[in-house]
């Protein structure tokens, strides 16, 4: 394709913005990722001036655009296999995330495939249309291989840009005009890199099927999801099937009353996980229960997705009542309870006293995480919400009591400052 048939189709973005989400710490907090969503802004406001993209082409490509409706209309894998630049924000988490690492690798390989081609005229290959963003410091010996045969000099955009990165720059107030700065001399090199020798566009890919271009995740990110749920061959008297299926994996709770909500809330919630970069398995209580009481060394953290339904059947109440007498501080419940169910109302008082004398240790310590979590999740958007915060929460606890650290204690050294006082940050 041509370089002026590219500049006119509204369809391709200049660049694509690649970055790890931030779980939420809390469900009725900020959108953690609101400083990104600016950064992306103020980045597509200078390309557009720097450049005589026509008039609804788009300069940029962020999924959480897509998510809030602003206007974009291709899909991650679409946008990523025709933009321009492309753009990765360096941070810790950015290369702990096998979902960044994978769209790494769907770029990179569009300059792959684009030069297997024979060349009339023979020459070194050209360094990928890659131009990253600091967003946090990251020494470089723990860059990954694939990252550190890029070179990039990040104090061309700034010496403060290049100590602090963009995320103190735009929280403190006092460091406004070295932002401005960096912003608009990263446009500049993603014009500059964007006209010149055009990465060839490619076929979009499912990135599930991709390497990670930062090597395997951990072999401690694993979680397993259980659900105690009953099903529509052993329904409590009186009990509507419509929110059930053949086997207990099969609940879910908000179907038919939101329209997100077709298919089970296991299925949603393991999408969510791996988003999150965790391997994750789907099982119902009574098959997980014995590996859940007998394991010595627990092989993953643990989500329950708990419907109080499933405490009429004696059966999980006494597999409830055992796993909560075990005490594992890396099992989380999650109790959804869709208020619009008319199945519910009459039946919640007698449930929640069954929940609360059947996991009382269980609840206690989930409430330390959420009280929404235990107390009754009513829509699918608050399941979504509270979702990342109980995961961080197992992992967390799963890492403190069950996984050895490596390596062994070392003499404490005082941990740098980054950021000045909150005072100084920017309001909310």
């Amino acid at each position: 394709m041509s370089q002026d048939a590219e500049r006119t189709d509204s369809h391709v973005p200049y660049f694509f913005l690649s970055y790890s989400h931030t779980p939420r710490r809390a469900t009725d907090g900020p959108d953690p990722d609101m400083w990104v969503r600016r950064f992306y802004r103020d980045l597509c406001t200078h390309i557009l001036m720097l450049t005589d993209l026509p008039e609804g082409e788009s300069a940029g490509f962020m999924d959480r655009a897509v998510r809030l409706g602003e206007g974009v209309n291709l899909s991650p894998a679409a946008a990523l296999s025709a933009c321009r630049v492309f753009v990765p924000m360096y941070s810790p988490r950015y290369f702990a995330s096998g979902h960044c690492g994978r769209e790494w690798h769907a770029f990179t390989a569009r300059q792959t495939q684009g030069r297997a081609s024979p060349d009339p005229a023979p020459r070194d290959q050209a360094p990928p249309a890659i131009v990253p963003a600091l967003w946090v410091p990251t020494h470089t010996e723990r860059l990954p291989p694939a990252v550190k045969s890029l070179y990039h000099d990040h104090q061309r955009f700034g010496v403060r840009y290049a100590s602090e990165g963009l995320y103190a720059l735009m929280k403190l107030r006092r460091y406004r005009a070295d932002y401005e700065r960096a912003v608009l001399l990263l446009a500049q090199s993603i014009v500059s890199t964007g006209q010149g020798d055009p990465v060839p566009r490619g076929e979009p890919l499912d990135f599930t099927d991709l390497p990670n271009a930062f090597g395997s995740p951990p072999v401690l990110r694993r979680l397993r999801i259980v659900v105690a749920a009953p099903s529509t061959r052993a329904l409590p008297p009186g009990r509507s099937e419509r929110w059930y299926g053949a086997s207990p994996t099969d609940w879910n709770p908000y179907r038919e009353s939101e329209a997100e909500a077709a298919r089970p809330l296991a299925e949603f919630a393991a999408e969510q996980v791996r988003e999150l970069d965790y391997l994750t398995t789907v099982e119902p209580l009574a098959e997980a229960a014995g590996t859940l009481l007998a394991e010595e060394r627990p092989s993953a953290p643990t989500v329950m997705l708990l419907d109080r339904w499933a405490l009429t059947d004696p059966e999980q109440r006494d597999l409830l009542a055992r796993l909560d007498a075990a005490a594992q501080p890396w099992v989380v419940v999650i109790v959804p309870w869709n208020r619009s169910d008319p199945d519910n109302s009459s039946a919640e008082p007698r449930l929640r006293t069954m929940l609360e004398t059947t996991l009382p240790r269980t609840l206690q310590r989930g409430r330390s995480v959420s009280r929404t979590a235990t107390g009754g999740v009513p829509s699918l958007a608050a399941f979504s919400d509270i979702l990342p915060t109980v995961i961080q929460w197992a992992a967390a606890q799963f890492l403190r009591h069950v996984a050895p650290v490596y390596p062994p204690d070392g003499p404490h050294v005082p941990r740098p400052r980054l950021l000045d006082p909150v005072s100084e940050s920017e309001p909310t």
